[in-house]
């Protein structure tokens, strides 16, 4: 069973929306765009333990908090899942309740013409919604999850079902129902009170049900029994002697039990209840050897304790029938072992929606499974997949995974041409940051706006990118060096979806750097630069006498031998505007320039002149 689509009405910070999902879906978004909102909705709708808090819902979880009667009608949370590949027992338990899908149209073939259903690519699908509302005679708040079809005849006689019932006469999808699901979410902070304890509705309980269920027989009269049977006030026991005051001086006041002794000591009340709420796993972790309660361990050993009993959930469930959800399991968790975790659950649950902003996560996804969300100023949200444009061979995605997986999390994507050029942008933002120029005074550092750099590999390959960048909705700015032959038609077309695109006056960034960086700098750069281990003393070391022209010259020669982190040695002695190599300061300028007006006109949702559907801007220096 897998959840296909998903529609959000009237729920937190969005006032509508529909995301579609396929057997993995990653979905990606910049902060407060609502990831966080379409997991806790997709728990809300289908996971089993949901309904067990108190309330179900709160004045938050309504779009803007307004949840109170309006012209007459109370605010609705509406949250509906369209689930797809049911299995047979699933098609059995839920038939009355079923409609035909058709994933080509991603809609239900009753509702589109004819003409267009094809009734051999439909299958049956379960609509189910959760209804959320403000209930103002109990003062509190209601919600439950139905079965959305078939919905209940109007009667001529007595007019619309409980129309004031939540639901509205639709046939509830209980506890039970939502079980064959199969639902289980991980959240960054289920970690840290009940999840791990025996309390109803957490892991621990869930997993003492399912093994319930199974051959182990009833576990908690096994344990109320061994519990029963421990002895605090025994043998040598300072108890004892408490024990014995305690009868003889309550016996005075008192009628106590003949026979045996009427006072005892016991670790628990001997209830269910009292139980749940006493018992902890302990747990010991390398390089130690002593156990402690699970609240004591750290936060990314938590974090892996969570994920490892959901995992056994997933198994007594059966991990193919599982729809498995998980939000950021990056957090406190090494590179490894956020690869490891993300890899066992794409190949083991049948549906896996991970949300995430780590690299180390996205680049396991390729990009058909990437669903980018976005949230207009009025809670609309927004999903889309990325798709490769014509011609951009998948290979070439491979190659740069994990650039990729960078810039799907960036606002914008600054293509450059190689690996110096990568190292030298930041550089360079830097000094501009830290300077103390009156042109730079409200200039914002790229990484705070955003702006993720993507090594091309060379000048041919920078406009390859641009339309990529471009389809997956990103500002796209594009500067390479002088090409030794002019770019193909077909190559120069792709310049066009650039946002802003610059190619510039020097053949090599050595050139750039030696004839744009102040003199002064490159002096101080030089001498700092001799001194270091690899040095390319071949080529010499700067003179008392030298001019300004065989400084540059040294200069360049030394970052031809050397490139890279030599590079960015020479950028940072920078200290002004002044100082930098103006091509590249310059277009970082127009860079973050191009990004608070973009800011400014989403506020102000006005259309900036010349600027429909990206456009750009190309000059040579």
């Amino acid at each position: 069973m897998k959840v296909r689509r998903l529609t959000l009405r009237n729920f937190r910070g969005v006032s509508s929306g529909t995301v579609l999902l396929d057997d993995q879906s990653l979905l990606v978004g910049a902060n407060s765009v609502g990831k966080s909102t379409v997991c806790e909705a997709l728990d809300l709708v289908l996971g089993p333990e949901r309904m067990l808090r108190r309330p179900v819902i709160d004045e938050f979880d309504f779009y803007a908090a307004r949840y109170q009667e309006a012209q007459g009608e109370l605010p609705e949370v509406r949250i509906e899942a369209v689930l797809t590949d049911l299995s047979a027992e699933a098609q059995r338990r839920f038939g009355p309740h079923l409609r035909r899908w058709d994933d080509r149209v991603q809609g239900f073939m009753d509702t589109v013409p004819a003409a267009v259903a094809d009734a051999d690519a439909g299958e049956w699908a379960l609509p189910v919604v959760f209804l959320g509302r403000f209930d103002p005679e109990e003062d509190d708040f209601v919600g439950g999850t139905f079965f959305a079809h078939p919905q209940r005849e109007t009667d001529d006689l007595f007019g619309e079902p409980a129309a004031a019932e939540l639901g509205a006469g639709l046939a509830p999808f209980k506890r039970d129902d939502k079980r064959l699901c199969g639902f289980l979410y991980l959240r960054p902070n289920r970690t840290g009170n009940r999840a791990l304890t025996f309390q109803r509705g957490s892991l621990l309980d869930t997993i003492v049900r399912l093994e319930a269920e199974t051959a182990q027989g009833p576990l908690w009269e096994k344990a109320l029994t061994d519990v029963a049977s421990v002895a605090v006030a025994a043998g040598g026991s300072g108890f004892v002697k408490i024990q014995s005051e305690v009868r003889d001086r309550v016996a005075k006041f008192l009628a106590l039990a003949p026979g045996g002794d009427p006072v005892d000591t016991r670790v628990s009340e001997l209830t269910r209840e009292h139980l749940r709420e006493v018992l902890r796993l302990f747990i010991a972790t390398q390089p130690g050897a002593h156990g402690v309660p699970f609240n004591r361990l750290s936060t990314g050993s938590l974090n892996l304790l969570v994920f490892a009993l959901l995992t056994y959930i997933a198994e007594l469930k059966g991990e193919k029938s599982v729809i498995f959800a998980m939000e950021e399991p990056e957090i406190a968790l090494p590179p490894h072992a956020q690869r490891r975790l993300v890899d066992h659950v794409v190949r083991n649950m049948g549906q896996v929606i991970v949300t995430s902003h780590s690299p180390y996560v996205i680049e396991r996804f390729s990009p058909d499974r990437i669903v980018v969300l976005d949230r207009t100023a009025d809670g609309a949200m927004t999903s889309a997949g990325i798709t490769l444009p014509d011609g951009f061979k998948p290979k070439k995605y491979t190659q740069n995974r994990r650039q990729f997986a960078e810039a799907v999390l960036a606002r914008a994507v600054l293509v450059v041409e190689g690996a110096t050029e990568a190292a030298l942008m930041p550089v360079i933002s830097d000094v501009m940051d830290r300077a103390e120029d009156a042109s730079l005074a409200d200039y914002l550092h790229i990484d705070l706006s955003g702006v993720s750099v993507f090594d091309a590999g060379n000048d041919v390959s920078v406009p390859v990118f641009a339309p990529l960048f471009k389809a997956m909705g990103k500002r796209v700015y594009g500067i390479h060096d002088t090409p030794t032959k002019p770019f193909d038609e077909e190559l120069a077309a792709k310049t066009a979806d650039f946002t802003l695109y610059r190619p510039i006056a020097y053949s090599g960034v050595e050139a750039l750097l030696a004839a744009e960086v102040a003199v002064p700098v490159q002096r101080r750069f030089l001498g700092e630069a001799a001194v270091r281990p690899d040095y390319p003393r071949e080529v010499g070391v700067l003179g008392a006498e030298d001019t300004d022209e065989m400084v540059r010259k040294l200069t360049r020669a030394v970052l031809i031998k050397r490139k890279g982190d030599y590079a960015a040695l020479l950028v940072g002695l920078c200290r002004s505007r002044a100082d930098l190599p103006a091509s590249l300061a310059d277009f970082l300028f127009d860079i973050d320039r191009d990004l608070r007006a973009s800011s400014s006109a989403d506020v102000a949702e006005v259309e900036v002149p010349g600027q429909e559907g990206g456009g750009r801007e190309t000059d040579a220096a």
